[in-house]
């Protein structure tokens, strides 16, 4: 069993940074593929950066590529989402998701543990 909790959301400017962190609980963190998705009101749950076990692959939306990255360090158990040159349509609910697997993806059934959640505000 996984528990991922997220911290790190909050209001920012357009243009701004936020950065964003997944505290991960299980013995397993370190050998699986963990990945950032987010939800705006009214719109499905989308995709937005993976990262597989040993952080060698990292593919993310093409709306945060060049904006985003993401890390993490396995002996913190904690991954981390780095966002710069925040927009308003990055507005959103951010979830952090495990995977039981090593292989990253980009679809959510992929995955099989979800944090609660953190709210990422953009304003113009």
């Amino acid at each position: 069993q996984v528990q991922l909790v997220e911290s790190g959301g909050g209001l920012v400017q357009a243009g701004g940074s936020l950065s964003l962190s997944c505290a991960a609980s299980g013995r397993t963190f370190s050998s699986v593929a963990m990945g950032w998705f987010r939800q705006a009101p009214g719109k499905e749950r989308e995709f937005v950066a993976a990262i597989s076990w040993n952080g060698d692959s990292t593919p993310y939306a093409g709306s945060v590529k060049g904006r985003f990255t993401i890390s993490r360090d396995n002996a913190k158990n904690t991954v981390y989402l780095h966002m710069n040159s925040l927009k308003p349509e990055d507005t959103a609910v951010y979830y952090c998701a495990a995977s039981r697997r090593a292989t990253i993806a980009i679809q959510s059934f992929w995955y099989d543990y979800w944090g609660q959640g953190t709210q990422v505000t953009v304003s113009s």
